[in-house]
């Protein structure tokens, strides 16, 4: 069982180097009710720092369920102005957002999936002129996950619920690289220097796409933008700040070519998806677009990703995870992206991200677009890597560099 000591190492973790908050900077927090003696740890942890407020953004999931449940379409369609006030005006004062996660997996199952993704849709689009400060990092953000009873025991249902907690407990911990002993602070330097080294050595080779095979029947070549970026570790604002947008993190991840992926993909873990357990499900791809797809379980959420918009049905994002990352080590399916995805490598259909292509972030969308990435109102990433994936660059002029085998780095 984590101690009182251990949680407070995590939030300053949280604050002074996920999203590193700065002197006089306002910090804005994400968390559900039940977490308020961690959002409590955090808050002080941020004022020492030298924050200038720390602002709450509450939730809770049965609220939430009840909001679907019992509001009708248009009243949960209808944003209101002010909550956008809201965020524009912590954006304005250059605030930096942290997000903590304790998920409850599948909590939505049973509601309206027609409900759920026009109110998701709708959210998308009144809060799309604010995308960008996040996804361009033009200033700081961080997700990072504490347990809850409702996420152990979709874990671990055979065990006894303090059993399921504790156990969630351990590995969240564990793969947040916060000991009782060691410092995290430091943990995470060298881990991030180890993660900026493979991206320096990824983009120096300037692949024109990989080739991704496995034996659950992945046949994918990922064409790249030219002039792309592989990043792994932290992010920097344009203002010179270093933060860490996920704890954990075992991702390189870069920018693909929005018309160039050809072949098949089958996801290797169940996605959560508005609130729905996706699983056993794969993608087909032609010029890059999405043209058929499955799933053993819910086929109609995976079918809502997809046509989310225009941009949904094509990549923003391939990342590579070595599998004996101590996420996959853990031997732990978390039913969380945050998570999940650090434990294989993913795609992400959706939104690109604009630093992975050299001056994009300082691009416009139509110059963006022009260099061949993808825009969305979403990003969504699942996982596909496996213990016998192998991977190979392709180089401009056709010959090809091993990457991974047998799910590693070979490089």
């Amino acid at each position: 069982m984590a101690t009182k000591e251990m949680y407070e190492k995590l939030a300053k973790l949280a604050v002074r180097k996920g999203v590193n908050v700065q002197p006089d900077q306002p910090l804005v927090v994400s968390a559900n009710v039940r977490d308020i003696a961690f959002v409590r740890m955090v808050a002080k942890e941020a004022y020492e720092a030298g924050a200038r407020f720390v602002r709450i953004n509450w939730s809770d999931v049965e609220l939430t369920r009840m909001d679907y449940e019992y509001q009708s379409m248009e009243t949960l369609q209808s944003i209101p102005q002010w909550s956008y006030d809201k965020r524009k005006d912590a954006i304005d004062q250059k605030a930096c957002f942290l997000t903590i996660r304790s998920d409850a997996p599948g909590a939505f199952d049973g509601l309206d999936g027609e409900k759920i993704h026009a109110v998701q849709v709708a959210g998308a689009k009144k809060f799309k002129p604010l995308q960008s400060y996040t996804m361009n990092n033009e200033g700081q953000w961080c997700v990072l996950g504490i347990p809850s009873m409702e996420w152990a025991k979709k874990i671990f249902p055979e065990m006894e619920a303090q059993a399921a907690y504790d156990r969630l407990e351990e590995a969240i911990f564990s793969v947040s690289r916060v000991t009782e002993e060691g410092d995290p602070i430091e943990a995470w330097n060298a881990h991030d220097s180890r993660l900026m080294g493979y991206g320096e050595k990824l983009t120096a080779y300037q692949f024109k796409a990989l080739h991704f095979s496995s034996g659950l029947g992945t046949d994918l070549t990922v064409g790249l933008v030219k002039n792309h970026i592989w990043v792994g570790g932290g992010c920097f604002t344009p203002g010179g700040v270093y933060f860490d947008p996920n704890i954990p993190t075992e991702e390189c991840f870069s920018m693909p070519e929005k018309t160039a992926t050809e072949g098949i993909v089958y996801a290797s873990k169940p996605l959560s998806y508005q609130g729905k357990i996706i699983e056993n499900f794969w993608l087909r791809f032609e010029k890059g677009k999405v043209v058929d797809f499955g799933a053993e379980k819910e086929a109609e959420s995976l079918k809502k990703l997809v046509e989310f918009d225009e941009g949904s049905s094509y990549l923003g994002e391939v990342a590579l995870v070595p599998y004996d990352s101590p996420v996959s080590r853990s031997g732990i399916l978390f039913f969380n992206t945050l998570y999940d995805e650090n434990a294989a490598c993913h795609l992400a259909l959706g939104r690109c991200y604009p630093e992975n292509i050299q001056g994009g972030t300082e691009m416009s969308e139509e110059e963006l677009a022009a260099h061949g990435a993808n825009d969305s109102l979403t990003h969504c990433d699942f996982m596909f890597g496996t213990e016998d994936l192998d991977v190979d660059g392709i180089l401009p002029d056709g010959s090809r560099v091993p990457v991974f085998r047998r799910g590693n780095y070979v490089i």
